[in-house]
């Protein structure tokens, strides 16, 4: 039945900001702040290339439509598990706001924060357990200032990165892919 459902998320989230996290308050509402990739559409399946089975590749992404006072962005890929149980594989901030893309294995913009899998600064690929799609989440942040952080990029996770920015996002974007282990 999830399965079924998955196509109305993105719809289901507009309806109801919470999907969006600390920065649905932020002003995302009416926004044209988009978030899409060349190697799949939104629901689509993610290339095996992007995760542990493949080459662990960072998938390009491009926005468009970030609102006018954007001085920074940031992005996060993550899964929600269980409501207690996320996982984070890409935490990338301090992206200048001339930028609108990141080519596939994208380095030298922005700075990396840490993965949940190994808690290491980086990209970690999603290597999902158990049989069935998981679902996974890119969100672009614009952000009104760059974050202000106390910790070095080492220690910062999606979680302390979402507490830096909660009060600095005017607007989020996000793609949702799905990808299941062969």
């Amino acid at each position: 039945m999830r399965k079924n459902l998955f196509p109305l998320f993105p719809t289901l989230c507009l309806l109801i900001s919470a999907c969006a996290g600390p920065a649905a308050s932020s002003g995302t509402t009416g926004s044209n702040f988009a978030l899409t990739s060349p190697q799949v559409t939104e629901g689509g399946r993610l290339p095996a290339e992007y995760t542990c089975d493949g080459q662990v590749s960072t998938l390009a992404l491009l926005w468009s439509g970030a609102p006018a006072e954007t001085k920074s962005f940031a992005v996060i890929m993550h899964t929600v598990a269980s409501p207690t149980d996320i996982h984070w594989y890409w935490v990338l901030y301090d992206i200048p706001e001339n930028v609108t893309s990141l080519a596939k294995n994208s380095v030298g913009i922005g700075t990396l924060g840490t993965n949940s899998l190994n808690d290491k600064q980086g990209y970690s690929p999603p290597c999902s357990k158990g049989p069935g799609d998981k679902m996974y989440t890119y969100t672009v942040y614009a952000l009104s200032s760059k974050p202000n952080l106390s910790v070095p990029a080492s220690q910062v996770s999606r979680p302390v990165l979402l507490d830096a920015i909660k009060n600095i996002t005017i607007a989020s974007a996000e793609l949702h892919v799905v990808y299941a282990r062969p």
